[in-house]
């Protein structure tokens, strides 16, 4: 005859968590690259359950991570312990028209902001060519689109309210400066993002012109492209069949070696939405219907982010590496503009940038490409996309990132014991 210990079964019960929970699953990420099986994958419906999650994991002794839309393709996301998918926090919880303020649960899809803002008279003042990404993740890595004079998800953020490695919920504010820099850009490392504040705009339409300039008229018209345009980006195709690559339309007339994919999207008035226009390479239609295209296969890419000053050299450095050192690798290379901002461990922190992103299939080996990448811009003082494949060491850190000792006192106040970074995070900001 079996006997049970009913302290015993107590006891057992209580070393799981209370939310919707899977052990030993496997995540990997959109580009197939990143995977891990944490112990506990917990799915929280509520932030009592989210708060009970982090608590159960202090208890257990088991760092915690979050994990979103899986875009990233640096090691964020791995941990042995608790994995929190908080997908279900998807939600516009509030608006303000006056203050032009969007507030949302921090598992709610940048492409889940469109609508309901609109309908209050607001947008989302910048976004990527990707609309998949959760909000939290995108503030956690400085996520951004393109614009010379418009700065980042991250940088638009203004409250937050998270689980801290206490197991306390709290929020961070605009009169906690000090805290919310930190928060802007904090690779998971503060706590679990609950919600969030963003600073956003008065709804506006875009008018998009797609061209297909040579690489010498593109570096010709440089400067005047920039400053001329509310979005202007290109992708440079070193190959004709480079576009097909990211789902691009090329040039219907014209081989696209050495010539550049160009985006301008600029402010456009209309009246009444049958205006509207749908025609490929000059949409007119509300700006959150406008940025995203394209890129829908998977890929890898590594994402450097120089001052502006130095684009142009930087660009054609990268060229000259492909054409004469990898000439196997026929994906587009993408160039953007961001303006600088103050988070802390923001790639745009204090300098105006120019974004250089190279892509690779999945399956190829890609390290001897992006290795070198990585070497040949080192002159140009190079900071790194947290979510794509980077090369960054706590030392660059140091010499890259003015605020990053602010940053580290920050993040160990709210997670003394570390519950929140694991082994990639902990070697750059432990």
């Amino acid at each position: 005859m079996t006997t049970t210990n009913p302290h015993a079964a107590s006891s057992a019960r209580a070393a799981t968590p209370s939310a919707p929970f899977g052990t030993d699953v496997t995540w990997t990420n959109w580009g197939g690259n990143q995977s891990a099986t944490p112990a506990f994958t917990v799915r929280p419906r509520t932030e009592q359950e989210a708060l009970d999650a982090v608590r159960f994991a202090i208890r257990e002794g088991l760092p915690v991570r979050a994990v979103g839309s899986g875009h990233s393709s640096s090691p964020l996301v791995q941990t042995g312990g608790v994995l929190m998918d908080m997908s279900a926090f998807s939600a516009i919880t509030g608006t303000d028209t006056v203050r032009r303020r969007a507030r949302a649960l921090a598992g709610t899809t940048i492409s889940a902001f469109g609508d309901p803002l609109w309908e209050q008279g607001l947008a989302l003042g910048n976004q990527g060519d990707i609309d998949k990404q959760q909000i939290a993740g995108a503030l956690s890595t400085s996520t951004h689109g393109s614009g010379k004079d418009l700065g980042s998800f991250s940088s638009n953020l203004r409250w937050v309210r998270l689980i801290n490695g206490y197991g306390e919920i709290v929020e961070i504010g605009e009169g906690q400066l000090r805290e919310l820099k930190a928060a802007q850009v904090a690779l998971g490392t503060l706590g679990i993002f609950l919600e969030v504040e963003l600073a956003v705009e008065d709804r506006y339409y875009l008018q998009e012109e797609i061209t297909y300039p040579t690489w010498a008229e593109t570096a010709a018209t440089w400067q005047t492209d920039i400053d001329a345009n509310r979005h202007y980006s290109f992708l440079w195709c070193p190959d004709d069949d480079s576009c097909e690559l990211l789902d691009l339309p090329g040039s219907p007339s014209q081989n696209m070696a050495d010539r550049s994919y160009t985006k301008r999207y600029n402010v456009a008035q209309i009246q009444d939405e049958r205006e509207v226009s749908r025609t490929e390479g000059a949409r007119l239609d509300r700006s959150y219907r406008i940025y995203p295209g394209g890129f829908t296969t998977q890929f890898h890419e590594l994402e450097y982010f120089v001052p502006s000053q130095h684009g142009l050299e930087a660009v054609e450095a990268v060229q000259n590496l492909i054409r004469t050192k990898h000439p196997d690798q026929k994906y587009p290379v993408e160039v953007r503009w961001v303006k600088a901002d103050e988070g802390y461990m923001s790639q745009f922190q204090g300098r105006d940038t120019t974004v250089i992103t190279l892509t690779t299939q999945p399956g190829t080996d890609y390290w001897p490409f992006f290795r070198d990448a990585d070497a040949l811009l080192q002159e140009f003082e190079p900071r790194a996309h947290w979510g794509k494949i980077h090369f960054m060491t706590r030392s660059r850190l140091e010499r890259l990132y003015p605020e990053l000792d602010t940053f580290i006192q920050v993040r160990r106040e709210f997670d003394p014991r570390g519950m929140f970074l694991n082994d990639h995070t902990r070697a750059l900001v432990g």
